[in-house]
C-alpha cells in the first residue's frame, strides 16, 4: 500500500509536477498552479481525471467552459483538446490511464514509461507530503 497527503503544503523549492505513481494501469501526478497559470490547450492520449484538490480553474473544452471549485472532478476523454487556468493557487491531482496509451512515446525517446522520474516519490512505502 501507497499512501500520500494530497493537503499537506509543498516540501521545499520544487516546481512542476510531482508524479505520485506510474504503474502500466495509470499514472498518478499533482499539479500546483499559481493564480493566473495556465496548462494551454493540449490533449493527451490517455483518460484524463483532473480533481480539483484546491482552489478554483476554468476548464476549456471546445466551445465549453466550466468554472471549476475545490471538489470538482473532470473527465477529458482520450484526444480530447482542454486547457485549464487557475483562478486561484491551485493544486490538481491528474490521473492518466491507461498509462502509457498506445502512441504517447515515439519509439525513439526510449523512455521506460513506467519509471519514475527524479522528482517522484523516493519510496514506494512511505506516506508522502507534497
Amino acid at each position: 500500500m501507497q499512501q500520500w497527503d494530497l493537503t499537506a503544503p509543498n516540501v521545499g523549492d520544487r516546481t512542476g509536477p510531482l508524479v505520485l505513481f506510474s504503474t502500466s494501469e495509470a499514472r498518478g501526478v499533482v499539479v500546483s498552479l499559481s493564480q493566473g497559470e495556465e496548462m494551454s490547450d493540449h490533449q493527451v492520449r490517455e483518460r484524463a481525471l483532473i480533481h480539483v484538490l484546491r482552489g478554483s480553474v476554468t476548464c476549456t473544452s471546445g466551445v465549453d467552459t466550466a468554472t471549476c471549485a475545490e471538489g470538482t472532478l473532470i473527465l477529458c476523454e482520450p484526444g480530447e483538446p482542454h486547457s485549464v487556468r487557475a483562478l486561484l493557487p491551485t493544486r490538481l491531482l491528474v490521473v492518466l490511464a491507461p498509462w502509457p496509451a498506445a502512441g504517447h512515446y515515439e519509439a525513439a525517446e526510449g523512455e521506460d514509461p513506467h519509471e519514475l522520474p527524479v522528482n517522484a516519490t523516493q519510496s514506494p512505502r512511505s506516506a508522502r507530503s507534497l
